[in-house]
């Protein structure tokens, strides 16, 4: 199961999310107590082995900046959040990166990986990015098509019921791996880890 551990911002953090076997890790570019800015995301990045998927995480800002930011902080993949239309994940896909769409799963009833033109799909929360838990059940009943990943309130004690309730192509997963606001636990990366893939054996 593909495994993302988003909102990183040390070096340390990102060594224990490779060590840990996360395949993708974001950096998060938009208002948020995890914020970096381009320049210190391409220095985490620096530090991301060849495999592991580097993600800059945006949130309501221009294309034209995330054009521009993603370039510099030299990510392969692009994560939008909000209500986006198909035309701007259009308008991105020049800049040949992995295009990843984030939206409420509250919004995304029918949903399908690859409807606005995205390569991934991700459904959080019905308030995004808060860390707040879900009745991921429902999404189990008809889960949308292709790679989709989970996302909200997910930490090492709970993924292995929403991973089988939900049965996602991926988890994502930033504050239940925090030991404060902002904040990255080595222990906890490693906990979800492992508790993903011994559900991912189920």
């Amino acid at each position: 199961m593909f495994v993302k551990i988003c909102g990183l911002s040390t070096t340390q953090d990102v060594e224990a999310a490779v060590r840990a076997g996360a395949d993708a890790i974001g950096f998060v570019l938009t208002a948020s107590p995890r914020r970096v800015s381009p320049e210190q995301a391409r220095r985490l990045v620096a530090a991301v082995p060849e495999g592991v998927l580097t993600v800059a995480v945006f949130r309501d800002e221009p294309l034209d900046q995330v054009r521009r930011d993603a370039r510099e902080a030299g990510v392969g993949a692009v994560q939008l959040h909000g209500e986006h239309p198909a035309s701007a994940f259009a308008e991105l896909r020049d800049l040949g990166l992995t295009l990843v769409r984030a939206t409420s799963a509250a919004s995304a009833a029918g949903a399908s990986c690859g409807d606005f033109g995205e390569d991934l799909l991700l459904l959080d929360s019905p308030v995004p990015g808060s860390g707040e838990s879900w009745d991921w059940s429902a999404l189990g009943e008809a889960p949308p098509a292709g790679r989709w990943m989970l996302a909200g309130g997910l930490a090492p004690a709970n993924v292995a019921e929403a991973v089988a309730l939900a049965r996602p192509w991926g988890v994502d997963v930033s504050s239940g791996v925090e030991v404060r606001r902002g904040v990255k636990s080595p222990e906890l990366i490693a906990e979800f880890l492992r508790e993903v893939r011994a559900a991912g054996r189920g």
